[in-house]
């Protein structure tokens, strides 16, 4: 299928409602990826998230990151908060 469409200000680009009709990942807010295949040529496909995820090897990351203590006794928290109070 073949549709013809504006870019309209800043390039944006509406997809028109057959094209949409036809593939079910076009959705308000998908994510997309957008190549340059040849200078006449832009591909927009879906975006494809990372589909297996290691939770064993994640939360080992995480628990390692949380155990890491910092110099003094200091509560980061609290740090962040003085430190963006000060800037005002």
């Amino acid at each position: 299928m073949k549709v013809v469409s504006i870019v309209r200000d800043r390039g944006q680009l509406t997809i028109p409602d057959s094209i949409r009709k036809l593939v079910n990942w076009v959705n308000p807010s998908s994510a997309v990826s957008i190549s340059v295949v040849k200078p006449d040529e832009i591909i927009i496909k879906p975006h494809q998230y990372q589909k297996e995820v290691d939770w064993d090897k994640l939360w080992k990351k995480i628990k390692r990151v949380r155990a890491f203590k910092g110099k003094g006794q200091g509560n980061l928290s609290a740090s962040v908060i003085e430190d963006r109070e000060a800037r005002r």
